[in-house]
């Protein structure tokens, strides 16, 4: 299932986790990679993927119930997900307060999706591998917080070619990612460094370290843990 020719040996390669796992992470509550609050690095950084743009299409891959989706669905742009678990999709609708309405997508079988009814928030219950620009469009803004460092590591480029071929022209992406020991925590959420970032990215984006942020906490101790720097990226289409 897994792509391994570009990826670098690592104490985490092979580490692999089937959708069904994320689910039952759902059905049991599992969720401490959800946050109650609009990611600070989203604050900071999001002059720089509005860039002055009004009404931007924003994707979010692997959405959880992330709560960033409405902030940003407020100030008026609009918003799409992409998420496994139904149970995460329909938490979100409900602790946000908003109606929606629920969709089959003849494009995907099987998959469905969940639209606000202002039309301003739409989350595609399915693997995300199924998604493509032909189901949901193009995007002008990407928020990626614990997709990129949630996926299997050995399918990293197959990732990164799917956001690619999401992104319009004028797209801007950014992606948050995580270092730490990786011979200390098997993951998820992963290890990705700024080689793994350029070494999937790079051939399509340009590549910006933004932020680097010392972001270790208690939980983390219990990873087993003494260190973790959580880096913000922008990254955006090569001129063709």
């Amino acid at each position: 299932c897994c792509d391994t020719s570009t990826q670098e040996m690592s104490a985490q390669e092979n580490r692999v986790m089937a959708l069904s796992e994320w689910e039952d992470r759902w059905q049991a509550g599992k969720t401490g990679f959800h946050r109650s609050e609009v990611h600070n690095l989203l604050e900071s950084n999001l002059d720089k993927v509005v860039c002055g743009r009004n009404e931007v299409r924003f994707f979010f891959p692997l959405c959880g119930k992330a709560i960033d989706m409405k902030w940003l669905a407020d100030m008026g742009h609009t918003v799409v997900g992409v998420e496994i678990s139904e149970k995460g999709i329909k938490q979100f609708f409900a602790e946000q307060n908003l109606a929606f309405n629920e969709e089959p997508v003849p494009a995907i079988p099987g998959a469905k999706v969940f639209k606000s009814t202002d039309g301003t928030i739409s989350i595609y219950q399915c693997d995300l591998y199924k998604f493509s620009s032909t189901v949901g469009g193009k995007f002008g803004g990407i928020w990626d917080r614990g997709a990129l460092v949630a996926i299997n590591p050995c399918d990293r480029q197959k990732y990164a070619t799917l956001l690619m071929s999401l992104m319009n022209n004028d797209c801007r992406y950014l992606v948050d990612t995580l270092e730490y020991n990786p011979e200390l925590y098997k993951g998820p959420p992963f290890f990705v460094s700024e080689e793994d970032v350029k070494n999937v990215f790079g051939g399509g984006c340009d590549i910006e370290l933004l932020e680097s942020v010392d972001a270790f906490e208690k939980k983390h101790k219990s990873w087993g843990l003494d260190s973790l720097t959580e880096k913000m990226y922008l990254l955006t289409p090569k001129a063709q």
